[in-house]
C-alpha cells in the first residue's frame, strides 16, 4: 500500500534550499505538478516563497510563477475571470511580502487578465506600479509575457 506525497511542496522545498530554480525544474513542475490542474493555495503561497527567497532563477521562472498565479486567482475563480476581496486580499499582502519583479509582475497580470476586480485592489496595483516599487520597470514586461 502506497501512500500520497506532496510532491508540489517537496519540490518547491529543495529548490528554495538549492537557492536557485532552473528551467529544468520549472519544464518539471509543468509536466509533473501543475498540468492542467488547479493552483490551490497551498501551492501558490508554496510559490511566492519561492519569490521571497530572492534567488537567482532561470528566466522561465517568472513566466511560470505568474501563469500559476493568474491560473489560482483569475482562472479558478468562480465565476472565472472576477477577482473575489478575499482573493485580492490574499495576493496583494503576498505581493507586499515578497516586493520582488516576478511578484508584482503576477499583480499586474492579474489586473489585465481580470474582467472584474474590487476598485481598491486596482487602485492598490496602480499604487504599486506608479509608486516607484523596486523593479517596477521589470516587471510590467514579464506580466504580459505571463
Amino acid at each position: 500500500m502506497g501512500f500520497a506525497i506532496d510532491r508540489s511542496r517537496t519540490i518547491i522545498s529543495a529548490m528554495i534550499l538549492g537557492r536557485r530554480v532552473t528551467a529544468q525544474d520549472v519544464a518539471w513542475l509543468r509536466r509533473e505538478v501543475f498540468a492542467g490542474r488547479v493552483v490551490t493555495r497551498e501551492e501558490a503561497d508554496e510559490l511566492f516563497a519561492v519569490a521571497r527567497a530572492d534567488m537567482d532563477n532561470a528566466p522561465e521562472w517568472k513566466e511560470f510563477f505568474v501563469e500559476m498565479i493568474a491560473r489560482h486567482v483569475i482562472r479558478q475563480s468562480d465565476p472565472a475571470g472576477v477577482v473575489s476581496e478575499e482573493r485580492a486580499t490574499w495576493l496583494l499582502t503576498r505581493v507586499d511580502e515578497c516586493k520582488s519583479v516576478e511578484a508584482l509582475a503576477a499583480l499586474v497580470n492579474v489586473l489585465a487578465e481580470a474582467s472584474s476586480v474590487p476598485q481598491w485592489f486596482l487602485d492598490a496595483g496602480r499604487a504599486r506600479v506608479l509608486g516607484g516599487w523596486p523593479s517596477a520597470g521589470e516587471a510590467l514586461p514579464a506580466a504580459t509575457t505571463g
